[in-house]
């Protein structure tokens, strides 16, 4: 399968050293590479200092998923809706807590790639 990369904004609620927006959106990588890890999701956000401030972290697509309906998650990441338009993720990390707010029509688009990507032929 090919990697899905998609590049969402999303609202950081919390974590004061992402960068400063002027409407409070940031740009955020959401990747989905099979040959690495067929069931994780990948999100990454920039943090101050450029390329090298990304950070990122890796979870279950199915928790994603599942976060888009329920509250899901009890580990490092979190994922609840929040409202009818809204999603919210919450990352934790070593160096903090980052609670980001997609809208869930992204996101969704997102998982529907995840699953719709065509294969790569395998060679044999």
């Amino acid at each position: 399968m090919s990697v899905v990369e998609q590049y969402a904004r999303a609202h950081i609620l919390t974590d004061a050293d992402l960068p400063d927006q002027d409407d409070g959106a940031i740009p955020v990588v959401l990747r989905y590479d099979p040959d690495h890890d067929p069931r994780g999701v990948c999100v990454a956000l920039p943090g101050r200092g450029g390329a090298s401030g990304v950070r990122e972290w890796t979870f279950s697509r199915a928790l994603l998923e599942q976060g888009l309906r329920a509250p899901a998650g009890t580990g490092d990441v979190r994922v609840w809706p929040c409202g009818r338009v809204q999603s919210v993720v919450e990352l934790h990390s070593p160096q903090g807590c980052s609670v980001v707010q997609f809208e869930t029509k992204a996101l969704m688009r997102f998982l529907r790639r995840t699953y719709t990507a065509p294969a790569q032929p395998v060679a044999h």
